[in-house]
């Protein structure tokens, strides 16, 4: 059976615990936790998000947070021990940024649930057999921690599963498929809260036992911001980076690519995915709540720039298992 590539969606989490995977639950739960954002940086925060000092109801909000932290960002490179553009504040503001979006995302990681084998074991047998691409937009471990647990990710490049994150450090190459090694990729499109770069500048992956909320180490591998943003946050880590590039390089080779419990919002994977449109069959899984068929067939035809594709509508997306 011929290579797939598999795009994963907030779907998958929401139609196991809606409340939980909800990221303006994540975004309210970390801003309200006396230590995981100070007040000071809760204020500077609360003022470029502009929401009554209330927590960012969704990445939407984000937009000028984004645009603050750039600007802090170039004024500490052109700064100088003796004379500096910004205040102590304004030096520490991006790293707060980060401290409270590496905590939502393991907010939303940190899920003792798990995904049902009625659903993950049809998956784990097409994958066996096919040696099939994942690509993921979430930041939760539902299924990237249900494929280390079924051994998917062992044995390095012979395995079935490759994500680039050796005891090394990852780098481009760590992804290249050498000496006859045929392994599927697994690509982290938006991160995770389990990288972080080592004092050399490496980056690297910590073990999942690792992680909590009050984890030292925070994540500069996150895409967590306003859409039109998004493009810059990837194209700052050298991670996400190359995850992209093999994203072209995952639906050029594959037969088909299946988009699952994808609401179709971000512009950057929409123009992946219409460019492969033209060479690959489009099988969009989709929760039956979001529209009539019509309406979704509309959508997705702008989304794809195509009428070339099949829309599968479940009532509950964890009952596919026609892959």
């Amino acid at each position: 059976m011929a290579r797939k590539t598999l795009v994963f969606g907030n779907g998958l989490g929401m139609a196991l615990d809606q409340q939980h995977f909800s990221l303006e639950r994540a975004l309210e739960d970390v801003w309200n936790h006396p230590r995981h954002i100070l007040d000071d940086q809760k204020t500077l925060v609360g003022r470029c998000v502009d929401n009554s000092g209330e927590a960012p109801q969704g990445e939407a909000q984000l937009d000028t947070l984004h645009v603050v932290v750039a600007a802090c960002n170039m004024l500490n490179k052109i700064g100088d021990e003796d004379v500096h553009w910004l205040s102590a504040e304004g030096q520490e503001f991006p790293t707060a940024v980060a401290k409270y979006i590496h905590r939502v995302a393991s907010n939303l990681h940190l899920y003792d649930g798990a995904l049902p084998n009625t659903f993950l074991d049809p998956l784990f047998d097409f994958i066996r057999e096919t040696k099939s691409n994942i690509a993921t937009l979430n930041y939760d471990r539902l299924l990237y921690g249900a494929l280390i647990d079924a051994g998917f990710m062992n044995g390095g490049y012979r395995g079935y599963l490759v994500d680039g994150m050796i005891d090394g450090g990852f780098g481009a190459e760590t992804l290249e498929r050498r000496y006859g090694n045929n392994f599927g990729y697994y690509l982290h499109l938006h991160g995770s809260p389990l990288f972080y770069d080592d004092r050399r500048g490496a980056a690297r992956k910590m073990t999942r036992d690792m992680l909590t909320m009050n984890s030292a180490e925070i994540s500069n591998h996150i895409v967590l911001t306003h859409v039109i943003h998004k493009r810059s946050v990837i194209g700052a880590s050298e991670v996400l980076s190359t995850y992209w590039d093999y994203l072209h390089d995952c639906c050029h080779e594959a037969e088909e690519i299946i988009v699952f419990g994808y609401s179709g919002g971000d512009v950057h994977l929409n123009d992946v995915l219409a460019a492969y449109a033209r060479t690959a069959a489009i099988r969009v899984v989709e929760w039956s709540g979001a529209g009539t068929r019509l309406q979704r067939e509309t959508f997705w035809e702008q989304i794809l720039r195509t009428e070339h594709f099949d829309l599968v509508r479940e009532a509950n997306v964890l009952d596919f298992t026609d892959w």
